[in-house]
């Protein structure tokens, strides 16, 4: 059970209702579709939408020890608070991603980059609502490949339920979107 992607510890964080959950689900998935272990632990508060919410995933070669990411290498980060919190978290030689739209306020260090991105802007701009989350991990794909690019489609493919499937070409859309971000 060998990748050539190494391992990833990933922290996702934003408001309910912005996709963070389904957004650490897709990173997960494509990690399973690759058989690693993988975990995905999501933490949100009381109130679904509007709330806090953020997920925990780990891709491996190896077990995993904790599900809980203390110290991730990356981190996705779509608004203001849970920049704040989880930034000074990411260890030396890691990455962040973030809503740019909605983390306006950055202190960056020089040893963990930050990639801004207007997600939800570029989303609203191209009728893909709601779907910041799907194009920041395809920018994380960008900037750190985390499993082969045609995982990643099979894995939103297989993360958008049959009920919803009017909803799979646009999230491969917003997907697209993020892995041609510069």
């Amino acid at each position: 059970m060998s990748s050539d992607y190494g391992n990833l510890n990933l922290v996702l964080a934003g408001f309910g209702g912005q996709g963070i959950l389904f957004a650490g689900k897709l990173v997960a998935t494509a990690g399973l579709l690759e058989d690693r272990a993988v975990s995905w632990l999501p933490s949100y508060g009381p109130e679904m939408r509007g709330g806090t919410a953020n997920c925990s995933v780990c891709l491996s070669d190896e077990p995993i020890g904790s599900p809980l990411v203390t110290d991730p290498d990356v981190l996705i980060a779509m608004n203001q608070p849970s920049f704040d919190l989880f930034y000074p978290l990411v260890v030396s030689g890691g990455l962040t991603i973030l809503d740019s739209l909605l983390v306006p306020v950055i202190e960056p260090r020089d040893e963990v980059p930050i990639f801004g991105v207007p997600a939800t802007q570029l989303a609203d701009d191209e009728g893909l609502h709601g779907l910041a989350n799907v194009m920041l991990v395809g920018k994380l794909w960008r900037e750190h490949p985390f499993c082969a690019e045609e995982t990643l489609q099979e894995a939103l493919a297989a993360c958008v339920p049959p009920r919803k499937q009017q909803l799979l070409e646009p999230n491969r859309r917003a997907l697209h979107i993020g892995l041609e971000l510069a």
